[in-house]
This record gives C-alpha cells, structure tokens and sequence, in this order.
C-alpha cells in the first residue's frame, strides 16, 4: 500500500506544488534553489517512503529548473541522487518495513526512529550545498506568492501529517496508515488536481503490482536462504566467532558497515536487507547494540547504496530522465553527499 501511495503520488503534481512552495520559500538564500530541492525531497519523502519516487518526481522538475538558472549540471543531478536517499530514511520508509518484518522489531518505533537522523542528514544535505552554490543567488518571492504557493501545496503537505500523525497518536496501525493514505492520495490525485485517468490508474497499479512482485520474490527467496543458514546453524556459528573474538565489538560494527559498503554497489537495498538481516541480527543483539539503534545505521548505508556504483539505482532513475549526461557525471556529482552520508554514520554510531 505504501508502493501505491507513492505512484499516486508520483502521477498526481503533488511534486511540482511543493517543488514550487519550497522555491518561494528559500531562493533568495544563497544556493537557495538547491535548498528548495533538498527541502522538497525531504517532504516528498515523508509522503512516500520510496526513493525512487523522490528522485524520479523531484528530479524531472528540478533538472530543467535549476539548469535554466545557472546551476552546474553535474552538482544538480548529484544533488538530486542524495536527496532521493532521504525517501527511505524518513518515514514512512519500505525499507524499515522490510527490516521490521525480517526481525519482529516494531514498524512503528522504526518509523519514529528515522526522523531526527533524517532531518539531520537533510540538514547535513543543505550546509553542503549551500556551500558548494553560494555564488548563485536569485530575487525573493513576495509573501503573497510565498502564501499562495503554500495554499496550493497544503493537500502534500498534509499526507506526512496523517500518517505519522495517524500512527503516534493511535488513531491508526502502520498498515492502517498507509491503506488510509492510498485513499487519502486517491482523494487528492482525483479531486484536487484532477490527474486520475484511466491512463494514468493503469500505469500506477502496473508499476505498484511490479514493485511489489519484485521485493515478494526477494524475499520468498530470502526465507528460503535464511531458513537454509538456520537449519545448518550458521547466524549462530558467526555469532559465537563473533562474541569470541578478542577485540572490540566496534571493530565488528566497523567490519559489518565495510560488507554494506561493498554489498551496496553490487545489490540493491531489499536485496541487501533481506539476505543479509538473518546473520547479521543475532549479531548485533547477542553484542549489545541496540536493533533499533542499528536499522537507522542499516538504512543509511541502504542510502549510500542508491547511490554507489555500478548498481547505485538513483544514479541510473537519474540517468533515465537527463540521458544525454553520462552516468559519470552523476557518480562524480553525488560523492560528496556520499561522503557526507559515511560521516553520518559515524556521528550516529558516536551518538547513538
């Protein structure tokens, strides 16, 4: 349903109000377009758990924006790649969905424990950027345009308020949620913004049913993996090696990170999570590292993957929408929010 809800989105001009909101908002500041895009990924990402769909929706309103203006074309699609990552970190999140599920952990203080980092790593996202685009500076909107564009944006900004509202105040489950947002997306798509046409309902539930069928079939083949690794007592193999090994259980956490880091550029993020959660779950809680602690630190290296090459899957969404630019130039683009991210994990491993 979170799938659903975020191709609804995706077909909807949800994007383009709030891509448009944000740009009034923050363009006179310096690199203020880049910020208006960070800002607009992060709240996009809190309406539809994916990345894809933030890269994809942010993406193809930014990209003609931004280079129309006097942005550089490799820091624009860079920036996009990052900002794409937020969709998984901030909630609701697939990932942290897939990561409950594999381990019994509760979805919902999964979700709550994705935003503070999340907003962080936004933050982080920004001071970058406005760094790197300090030279560019542009007009700012009246308060009257800045009023009406947040007018004509208020139904997106309203879906990350019922969902995680709907969850932390009991009123809804995590999976109640998200069937409430698929009506609530339905609602929006259909009455305001009038963008509900058979067309387009066919390519949504198309691109939902496929989504859905590829991680099912990850993980049908994941259960059959980790019920093999348990019946030949492998995770508890490792997590003896592990808790015997005469050094710090950071030198393990440390190692654990370098496997994500490596698995990331070869697999993509259910791919990883699904194979790898069986071993390394007992892992962490046999060393005393916190699960939930931990998923936030899962899901930040899921983020680098997204944008690690070869396989990194934002650089290639990107790749599809501008595909004159080669795939190079958006690698080279978005390592410093690479960078940026591995930073992060030390920061939260430091305060977790």
């Amino acid at each position: 349903m979170y799938v659903l809800m975020s191709q609804i989105l995706l077909y909807s001009g949800v994007g383009k109000e709030l891509y448009e909101m944000a740009s009034r908002w923050l363009r006179h500041l310096p690199g203020g377009l880049a910020l208006a895009t960070l800002s607009c990924c992060a709240i996009f990402a809190a309406i539809s758990g994916s990345s894809v769909a933030t890269a994809v929706t942010i993406g193809m309103v930014a990209i003609p924006e931004m280079t129309s203006r006097g942005y550089d074309k490799k820091s624009v699609l860079g920036l996009l790649a990052a900002g794409g990552t937020l969709g998984i970190l901030i909630p609701p999140s697939v990932p942290m969905i897939i990561y409950g599920s594999v381990t019994g952990e509760s979805v919902g203080k999964l979700f709550i424990a994705g935003v503070i980092p999340g907003i962080l790593l936004l933050l982080f996202f920004m001071a970058y950027a406005a760094w790197k685009m300090r030279h560019i500076k542009e007009a700012p909107a009246t308060w009257s345009e800045r009023w009406q564009s947040t007018r004509q944006a208020i139904w997106g900004l309203m879906m990350p308020v019922l969902i995680i509202g709907g969850i932390y105040s009991g009123i809804f489950t995590p999976t109640e949620a998200a069937a409430a947002g698929v009506v609530f997306s339905f609602l929006i798509a259909g009455i305001v913004y009038r963008s509900l046409t058979l067309e387009n309902l066919k390519k949504m539930i198309l691109s939902t049913v496929s989504t859905n069928a590829m991680i099912l079939f990850i993980m049908v083949g994941a259960m059959l993996f980790g019920y093999i690794l348990t019946s030949l007592q492998i995770p508890q193999m490792l997590t003896d090696l592990a808790t015997a090994w005469p050094v710090s259980r950071w030198v393990i956490f440390v190692l654990i990170n370098l496997l994500l880091l490596v698995l990331g550029c070869f697999l993509e993020t259910v791919s990883i999570l699904v194979i790898t959660l069986p071993i390394l779950y007992p892992i962490i809680k046999t060393l005393g590292f916190d699960p939930i602690w931990f998923a936030i630190i899962m899901v930040v290296n899921m983020e680098l993957a997204l944008i690690s090459p070869p396989v990194g899957l934002n650089l290639f969404v990107l790749k599809g929408i501008d595909p004159t630019t080669p795939i190079s130039t958006i690698v080279r683009g978005s390592l410093p929010y690479a960078l940026v991210m591995i930073l992060f994990i030390a920061l939260l491993s430091f305060f977790p």
